[in-house]
């Protein structure tokens, strides 16, 4: 008989989902106060300043070895530099938001081809299915919106990289990671955030920012939501469960931005954007559902 599953782990998915997802159109109305680098340089320092007291009070174990803390540490590159940073680059140059989710959905597809591999998972033939139909489900809605342009091929760029970090990092935290103290481990991620984008910021950008009730509320959105639980979330989930059915819940992201899109930007969800919902919910719990 297998062991109970805890509670929060059953309810992780659905929160990672809600809180992952309006991270997209939370982001496109920030940038429009600030530059990228200068968001997530921002962004990051935040955490920081939130985690060290909370680290200094219950002085959380850190990792036992070099090799441990570095494997925190490139995972944290990988999400917090390479996949945000370029996503928010390619937002900035113009790249439509219909086409950077139809590239980062191709992230589920990517580590289930990679994980046998890289992870030693296999793949069955229902989580294939399942992917297929999710998929199609999250371009359905993509379609739906009529955003297939882009605007250079550098915000394209950016944005088949940023998929590379993602997919390397489910890979990488499957292959390599270890559980950590949630402070330990979001203290040592954030710090290489901050220490990257931060240069860059000052390097490359005006480092002006709009500040303004709005703003303020976006920020504190982007720290406590997306930087803090939901990074935990997903890391866990990776740790706790197969990378590739944790992977598809990414096809879920692009048709629930759509739906947070709509009362946060007013881009309203067409009929045939709510079919693709459906098609993509049920791929992800064919590509999710845990084998008997």
């Amino acid at each position: 008989m297998s062991p109970t599953r805890p509670l929060w782990l059953t309810a992780a998915p659905v929160l990672f989902l809600l809180l992952w997802s309006a991270g997209f159109p939370i982001a496109k109305i920030g940038i429009a106060h600030a530059e990228p680098m200068t968001i997530l340089a921002l962004r990051y320092t935040a955490v920081l300043v939130l985690l060290a007291p909370l680290a200094l009070i219950l002085r959380p174990p850190m990792p036992r070895t070099f090799r441990a803390g570095l494997d925190v540490a490139v995972t944290g590159f990988l999400i917090q530099v390479v996949y945000f940073g370029l996503c928010y680059l390619a937002f900035k140059s113009g790249t439509s938001s219909g086409t950077v989710a139809i590239v980062v959905c191709l992230q589920p597809i990517l580590v289930a081809l990679l994980a046998p591999r890289f992870a030693g998972e296999k793949v069955s033939p229902r989580t294939w299915v399942g992917l297929a139909l999710g998929l199609l489900g999250a371009g359905t809605v993509i379609l739906s919106h009529a955003e297939l342009k882009t605007q250079g091929a550098f915000g394209l760029i950016c944005t088949a990289i940023a998929l590379c970090g993602m997919t390397g990092a489910a890979l990488y935290e499957k292959r390599f990671g270890v559980t950590q103290h949630p402070i330990t481990a979001n203290l040592i991620q954030y710090a290489v955030g901050a220490a990257v984008t931060l240069p860059l910021a000052l390097a490359t950008e005006s480092t002006r920012i709009s500040w303004d009730g709005e703003f303020l509320a976006v920020m504190a959105y982007l720290v406590l939501g997306n930087s803090l639980l939901a990074i935990s979330l997903l890391l866990a989930m990776i740790r706790a469960g197969e990378v590739a059915r944790v992977s598809a819940l990414f096809y879920l992201v692009p048709p629930l931005a759509a739906l947070f899109a709509w009362p946060l930007l007013g881009e309203a969800l067409a009929p045939l954007g709510w079919a693709g919902m459906g098609l993509a919910a049920v791929g992800v719990g064919l590509a999710s559902r845990r084998a008997p």
